[in-house]
């Protein structure tokens, strides 16, 4: 790292911390040949394959934007929507690569999505996904539902079936 005063060649790191989202790095340092200290902020570049070969930056505001969209006249709040711009970032650059398919970006934003608001996914899906006819929201809507009810209803009926029978005691009359 170049010096920004006297423009020597080289310096010494004398402290470095992450920031509080752990997408950039903070470092002092300090200039061997004029003393000097400045401090330089490093983050990762993270760029985004669109589906016709273009790169851009990720943006998390670009990620809330479309989210918000979505979420349009639902009771989700800007808290929320930064919490999930955040939540899809570290998703994204979890994957370890410094180029990402726009796909994976998506992908990244349909699960916390659907944590947030099911209408909001629903919307979000559709437009992601292309669905196009009544059918494909029908089936989307039946694979929540089937999710919802988890794994938790095949073990309800099975030990329902396992149970025996009881037989309400007769009263005499």
């Amino acid at each position: 790292m170049h010096c920004p005063f006297c423009h020597y060649p080289d310096s010494r790191v004398t402290d470095s911390r992450t920031n509080e989202d752990g997408t950039a790095t903070r470092r002092r340092r300090a200039c061997p040949r004029c003393g000097r200290r400045f401090s330089t902020v490093e983050t990762m570049t993270l760029l985004v394959v669109k589906r016709c070969g273009v790169t851009e930056p990720f943006s998390r505001d670009k990620v809330i934007a479309g989210v918000r969209r979505a979420c349009q006249g639902r009771p989700v709040g800007e808290a929320s929507l930064a919490l999930l711009g955040h939540r899809v970032e570290e998703a994204v650059r979890a994957i370890g690569r410094t180029e990402v398919p726009a796909h994976e970006v998506g992908l990244a934003v349909l699960r916390p999505l659907r944590e947030l608001d099911e209408v909001a996914y629903l919307r979000f899906a559709s437009v992601y996904r292309s669905f196009a006819s009544l059918a494909d929201f029908e089936d989307e809507i039946r694979r929540l539902r089937a999710e919802q009810a988890g794994p938790a209803l095949p073990a309800a009926a099975a030990a329902l079936a396992s149970a025996p029978a009881q037989v309400p005691p007769r009263h005499a009359s």
